[in-house]
C-alpha cells in the first residue's frame, strides 16, 4: 500500500539547517577527539614517567568525559537531532500531531519523534524511543508487515499496512487489542537507500469497528433479502444474471452457488420472448425507470412459474443502462384465490406468448404498449432500438408509407383495413404482414390502433422455393413433351436418311448432302437428349464405379477442353465410397461444368476438382435445402473466374438461360447437369462470389453393395440397349430375319418408315396406329405374332396397357418398347417381373433391325 495525504510534510521540520547544524557537528568532533587524546596521553605518561598528580587527575577526568560521551552517543542517550528548524510553526504541528511521527536515518536510528509516537509505542520518555521494527519485535504478524515497510523504504517507495496488536504492544496497559495503521515514506521518494524515512503510526481501532458494524449490517441485510418471501434478481446490460436471492433460486430449482459462479443468462430463466420486454425499455439519460411485467419464469426442468416483475433500471447521463433491480412476486396463489386477478394473469400470459407481435400505437406511430414478441422483433431490426419506440421505424423506408396510410385509416375510425405486406428495416432482407385495427373512439387520444404483425420471411422463402420448383417441373414437362415430339420427327428423318444412304453411293453428287442431313439430325438428337436430361426423362444405364478413377480417366480430355491458360488440379479424397451412376452422363456433367469454368476465366486461372466422402452426421450439419442426412460422395468443382451475379444465380439451372453471347451457348449446359444429378438421386448446389470464382458441389448417394440385386431378365433388353447405342456405321453380322412383327406407332410417317425398313430385312410386318388396333390385329391373326414393337405413349391405349392385355393372351410374347422418354417413366406402371426390351428414340434403321434380331433370337 502507499502513503496518503496524512503523511508528514517535507523534511524541513525535522532536520536542522545552517549554523545550528554546523555547531552540533563541531561539538561532537571535539568531544570525541578530547576523549581519545586524553586516554592516549594518560597511557603514555603512566608507561614512561612519574607525572605530577594534578596532571594525572586532569587527564583522567578528560578521558572519563570523552569515554562517557562516546558511550552515550552509541547508546542513544545523547541525540543530536538538530530540532532547530527554519520553520518553527511546522515543527510545532509535527510535535502535536495526533498520529505518531518518527524520522529514521539510513542506519535505522530515530533522529526525531513526536509525543504521539512515544505514546503509541509505549516509550517511557525520549530516552526510551525505539524504531518501529524494535517496537513490535515480539509479534510475528506485525513483524512481517514491518518487514514489507522496511523493504519499500529501501526501494524508495511508499507503503501502508494495518496490523492488530495486543494492548500492551499498543501502549495500553493490557486487555483488548488495538488496530494500528503503519506508514512509511522515504524522503527523496523514488530513490533507493534514501538518507531519511518518515514513519507514522495511527490508532484506527474505531474506524475498524465502524467498518465491522457496517459489514455486519450488510450481511444481515443480504441474509434478509435472500430469505425474503419474494424473489429478487439483478441483470447486467449484457443480459447476464449478476445476482439472484435464495428465494428465487429455490422457486426456479437452481443451486444458489451455481448461479453465483456466473454463466446464467436472463433468457435462461424467462420463458418465451419475455426477456425482450426487460431489455427493450426505452433509455432516458439520467433517469430511473420502473416497469411492471406479468410474465412466466422458467424452472430448471422446463416448467413455468407465473410472476409479476417490478423491474427498476437506472440510466447514466449517456443513456447507458446499468444493472437492474428486479423484484419478483409469485402469481401462483392469485390464480386460485382471486378469479379476477387470475383472469388478468391468463390474459397477460396469452398476450406475451402469442406467436404474433402485437403493439398499440398512437397516430404518430409511437408504440404505447407491446407484447414480448414485438419487443424481441424490434431488437433484431435496425439495432438502435428505434422500432421499440416507433412502429414506423420497423418498416423499410421503401414501404413505410403503406403502414402510415393504414394507421391513418384507423385514426379516422375506418374498419376492415386491408393487411399490409412490407419489407422490414434491418441488415437482412425480412418481410412481415401488418394487420391494423382501430380502437374505440373515446380511447383514440392515447391509442389510435392495435397493430398485429406476422413475420412472413420464411413463408415467402418457402413460396419462392415452391414456385421455383413448380416452374422447373413445368418447364421440365414442357421440355420432355417437346423432346418426345422431336424424337418422333428425328426418328423419321434419320430413318429416311438411312434409306437415302443405302440408295446412293459415296461417288454420287448428292451423297454429301445426305451425309450433312445425317450429321445435323445427330446433332439435333444430342440437343433432345439434353432436354430429356433436364426433365429427368432420359434413359440412364447406371453402373457402380469409383469417382476417383472416373475423373482420372477424364483428365486428358479436360486439359484439352480448358486449354493451357487454365491450370487443372485434381484432389482425390481417400477411400472414396462407390456410387452408382451412368458413366457417360457423369462425364457429361463434369465436362459441362469444366467448360463453363473455362469460359469464366478468359485470362486464365485455376480449376480445382475435389472429391470426398460425406458421412450422415456431416450431411446433417450442412443444412443444404432438400438434402436428407445420408452418406454421400461429394464432387466439388471450383474456379477462380468472374463468378455469377447474385441476381441471376437462382436462374442458372433453367433451360435456355445463358449469359453467353448469341451463338456461343444453348443454355442447356447447367440444366443438363441439374437433370442428370437429380435423376441419379443426387443434389447440386452452387456458391459464387462476383469476381471471386464459383464452386459447384455435387452430392451423389453412396452405393451399398447389399443393394445389388439380380437384374430382371428382360428378354433381349441388355442386347437391345447395347445395340441402340452402337454406332450405325459399324458393320454388323447378318441382320436379316424371318417372322411376323406387330408394329404399333401412332405417327403415321414414322410407322410407315419403320415398317419399310423391317420388310427390307425379310420380316412380315402388321401395322397398327394404337393399342386398340393392335389388339384387333392380334386377334385377327389368332395371336400368331413373333414380336411386338410398340410405342409407349399413344392415344386410347398406351404401351404398358397393351403389354398387359397381350400377355394375358400369350405369356411368352416378346415385346420391344420404343420411346423418347426414359424407360423408368413407364416401367413403374408395369406389373412386376415383366420381360421387355427397350429402344430409345431417335434410332436409325440399323439400330432398329439389330434390336429386333437380338430380341427374336434371345431365349
Amino acid at each position: 500500500m502507499t502513503a496518503d495525504s496524512n503523511d508528514p510534510p517535507a523534511t524541513e521540520p525535522f532536520v536542522a539547517h545552517g549554523p545550528a547544524r554546523r555547531s552540533g557537528s563541531i561539538l561532537l568532533v571535539l568531544l570525541i577527539a578530547t576523549g581519545i587524546v586524553a586516554v592516549a596521553v594518560w597511557l603514555m605518561t603512566i608507561g614512561r614517567t612519574q607525572a605530577q598528580p594534578y596532571i594525572l587527575f586532569v587527564l583522567a577526568l578528560l578521558a572519563t568525559v570523552g569515554l562517557f560521551n562516546l558511550f552515550a552517543l552509541a547508546a542513544g542517550i545523547i541525540r543530536f537531532s538538530d530540532r532547530t528548524s527554519d520553520d518553527p510553526v511546522m515543527g510545532r504541528i509535527a510535535d502535536h500531531a495526533h498520529e505518531g511521527l518518527a524520522v529514521t536515518d539510513s542506519r535505522g536510528h530515530v533522529v526525531y519523534s513526536n509525543a504521539a509516537y512515544l505514546t503509541l509505542t509505549g516509550a517511557a520518555g525520549p530516552q526510551d524511543v525505539r524504531p518501529v521494527e524494535r517496537v513490535f519485535i515480539g509479534n510475528p504478524d506485525v513483524s512481517e508487515a514491518v518487514f514489507r515497510l522496511l523493504k519499500a523504504a529501501r526501494e524508495g517507495k511508499r507503503q501502508q499496512e494495518e496490523v492488530r496488536v495486543a494492548g500492551h504492544e499498543a501502549g495500553q496497559g493490557g486487555g483488548q487489542g488495538r488496530w494500528l495503521r503503519l506508514r512509511v515514506r522515504p524522503l527523496g521518494e523514488g530513490k533507493r537507500d534514501a538518507k531519511y524515512a518518515v514513519w507514522s503510526i495511527a490508532d484506527v481501532t474505531r474506524d475498524r469497528e465502524r467498518q465491522e458494524d457496517v459489514f455486519q449490517e450488510l450481511r444481515h441485510a443480504i441474509e434478509y433479502l435472500d430469505h425474503a418471501p419474494c424473489g429478487f434478481f439483478s441483470v447486467n446490460p449484457a443480459g447476464e444474471i449478476a445476482y439472484v436471492n435464495a428465494t428465487l433460486a429455490n422457486w426456479l430449482d437452481y443451486d444458489l452457488a451455481e448461479i453465483g459462479s456466473g454463466g446464467l443468462k436472463l433468457t435462461d430463466i424467462v420463458s418465451g420472448d419475455g426477456a425482450a420486454l426487460l431489455t427493450s425499455i426505452a433509455a432516458v439519460p439520467g433517469e430511473v425507470k420502473t416497469e411492471v411485467f406479468d410474465i412466466d419464469l422458467r424452472m430448471r426442468g422446463g416448467k413455468t412459474v407465473p410472476v409479476r416483475l417490478y423491474h427498476k433500471l437506472a440510466f447514466g447521463a449517456d443513456g447507458a443502462a446499468g444493472a437492474s433491480r428486479t423484484l419478483v412476486i409469485s402469481r401462483a396463489r392469485d390464480e386460485h384465490s382471486d378469479p379476477e386477478r387470475a383472469a388478468e394473469v391468463r390474459f397477460m400470459r396469452f398476450f406475451d406468448h402469442t406467436p404474433m407481435a402485437i403493439a398499440t400505437v398512437d397516430r404518430g406511430g409511437n408504440v404505447v404498449g407491446a407484447n414480448a414478441r414485438y419487443a424481441k422483433l424490434a431488437q433484431g431490426l435496425n439495432g438502435d432500438g428505434g422500432a421499440a419506440k416507433s412502429i414506423f421505424r420497423a418498416v423499410n423506408p421503401r414501404d413505410r408509407g403503406l403502414l402510415i396510410a393504414a394507421i391513418n385509416q384507423a385514426a379516422e375510425g375506418q374498419g376492415d383495413i386491408a393487411p399490409v405486406e412490407v419489407m422490414l428495416d434491418g441488415p437482412k432482407e425480412r418481410f412481415a404482414q401488418f394487420f391494423v385495427t382501430t380502437v374505440e373512439k373515446d380511447e383514440r387520444d392515447a391509442e389510435t390502433a392495435i397493430v398485429y404483425m406476422l413475420e412472413t420471411t420464411e413463408r415467402r422463402a418457402l413460396e419462392n422455393q415452391i414456385n421455383q420448383s413448380q416452374k422447373m417441373e413445368m418447364v421440365g414437362q414442357l421440355a420432355g413433351g417437346i423432346a418426345h415430339d422431336f424424337n418422333n420427327v428425328l426418328s423419321a428423318i434419320m430413318m429416311a436418311n438411312d434409306f437415302l444412304l443405302n440408295a446412293h453411293k459415296p461417288t454420287d453428287p448428292s451423297f454429301q448432302d445426305i451425309m450433312q442431313i445425317k450429321q445435323n439430325a445427330t446433332r439435333a438428337a444430342t440437343l433432345v437428349r439434353q432436354l430429356l436430361a433436364f426433365s429427368r426423362r432420359q434413359t440412364l444405364r447406371p453402373q457402380v464405379l469409383d469417382l476417383g478413377d472416373a475423373l482420372s480417366d477424364l483428365t486428358m480430355l479436360l486439359r484439352r477442353l480448358i486449354g493451357e491458360k487454365v491450370k487443372l488440379d485434381l484432389v482425390h479424397g481417400r477411400d472414396l465410397w462407390p456410387v452408382k451412376v451412368d458413366v457417360s452422363q457423369f462425364e457429361q456433367v463434369v465436362v459441362n461444368l469444366a467448360v463453363n469454368a473455362r469460359d469464366a476465366m478468359p485470362d486464365g486461372g485455376k480449376l480445382i476438382i475435389r472429391t470426398a466422402n460425406v458421412s450422415t452426421e456431416e450431411a446433417a450439419q450442412l443444412a443444404n435445402k432438400g438434402m436428407p442426412a445420408a452418406d454421400y460422395v461429394k464432387i466439388e468443382i471450383s474456379d477462380t473466374g468472374t463468378g455469377i451475379p447474385h441476381e441471376i444465380i437462382d436462374k442458372i439451372f433453367e433451360p435456355f438461360f445463358s449469359t453467353k453471347e448469341v451463338g456461343k451457348g444453348t443454355g442447356l449446359g447447367l440444366s443438363t447437369v441439374y437433370g442428370i444429378v437429380k435423376q441419379t438421386g443426387g443434389f447440386v448446389y452452387v456458391d459464387s462470389v462476383p469476381g471471386g470464382g464459383t464452386t459447384f458441389r455435387i452430392y451423389l448417394p453412396r452405393h451399398h453393395q447389399e443393394q445389388e440385386v439380380a437384374p430382371e431378365s428382360h428378354a433381349g433388353n441388355g442386347a437391345a440397349k447395347e445395340t441402340a447405342t452402337a454406332d450405325a456405321a459399324k458393320p454388323k453380322p447378318d441382320l436379316t430375319g424371318q417372322g411376323t412383327i406387330l408394329l404399333v406407332e401412332d405417327e403415321d410417317g414414322l410407322r410407315s418408315l419403320n415398317a419399310r425398313g423391317l420388310r427390307s430385312r425379310g420380316y412380315s410386318v402388321i401395322e397398327a396406329a394404337n393399342g386398340v388396333e393392335a389388339l384387333e390385329a392380334f386377334e385377327e391373326n389368332n395371336g400368331k405374332v413373333d414380336l411386338v414393337v410398340s410405342d409407349v405413349v399413344m392415344p386410347e391405349m398406351d404401351g404398358p396397357t397393351l403389354l398387359k392385355e397381350m400377355r394375358s393372351r400369350n405369356a411368352e410374347l416378346k415385346i420391344i418398347f420404343v420411346s423418347g422418354y426414359a424407360e423408368d417413366a413407364f416401367e413403374k406402371s408395369l406389373p412386376e417381373n415383366q420381360q421387355f426390351a427397350f429402344l430409345p428414340k431417335p434410332f436409325t434403321l440399323t439400330q432398329l433391325v439389330a434390336a429386333v434380331k437380338e430380341t427374336m433370337t434371345a431365349n
